[in-house]
């Protein structure tokens, strides 16, 4: 009976009929190659703990992207805020927020076609080598961060996300049963939002000076 795999440290592998998996392919396609080289975001082979390294891409995506676009608004469309610094700094969040959900869904999209390729490729339910789930939820949680954040911050984020990520509370694991990819993502996903729920907690109730 095939192994449903999973890159979360703490979760075992589980036995699952074999009905629910397609055959292996004996030749692999570039298509194939494109799908696992998204799926496994270059860590998915990691031998140790590669849904942290999962999230871990997630993080340095973050950390590199927030500034750029910041600095994108202010070079293009921070003059165009008027004199009044609060609307400026309402239009910057308002703008990292969107390229933020727009790069979010658009890994989703890609990560679930990719993760159920897979899948295929692997001939086993969620393979610990596909971490684009970890980097997908990862980037969720950070999607409630309206502004810039300091070093604290960005570990809370990453620590929230993998506890929730791991321990799944509801309904994570009925999230996870999902068929292929959509099964794979969507979990991370709601494990990313339970994440930046908290996370945004934390920076509403003025801890922001410390994060």
């Amino acid at each position: 009976m095939p192994i449903k795999e999973s890159s979360d440290e703490l979760n075992p592998p589980v036995a699952i009929p074999v009905r629910e998996l397609a055959p292996p392919k004996r030749l692999r396609t570039i298509g194939d190659y494109v799908a696992l080289a998204i799926a496994t975001c270059g860590v998915g082979y990691f031998p140790i703990a590669p849904g942290t390294m999962g999230s871990l891409v997630g993080v340095l995506i973050f950390v590199k992207l927030q500034p750029a676009v910041f600095e994108f608004y202010q070079a293009y469309f921070w003059h165009r805020g008027g004199d009044d610094d609060a609307w400026r700094l309402f239009g910057l969040s308002l703008f990292w927020t969107s390229v933020l959900m727009i790069l979010v869904i658009a890994l989703t999209m890609i990560g679930i076609w990719a993760a159920s390729r897979a899948e295929r490729l692997f001939g086993k339910k969620d393979p610990k080598q596909v971490v684009i789930d970890e980097v997908v939820g990862q980037l969720v949680t950070f999607v409630f961060v309206f502004h810039s954040i300091g070093l604290i911050g960005v570990i809370i984020g990453f620590v929230l996300f993998r506890a929730f990520d791991i321990i799944k509370p509801y309904p994570i694991r009925r999230v996870e049963a999902l068929q292929g990819g959509l099964g794979i993502v969507g979990d991370d996903i709601v494990a990313g939002l339970y994440a930046g729920t908290v996370l945004l907690v934390i920076l509403t109730l003025n801890f922001i000076h410390i994060l």
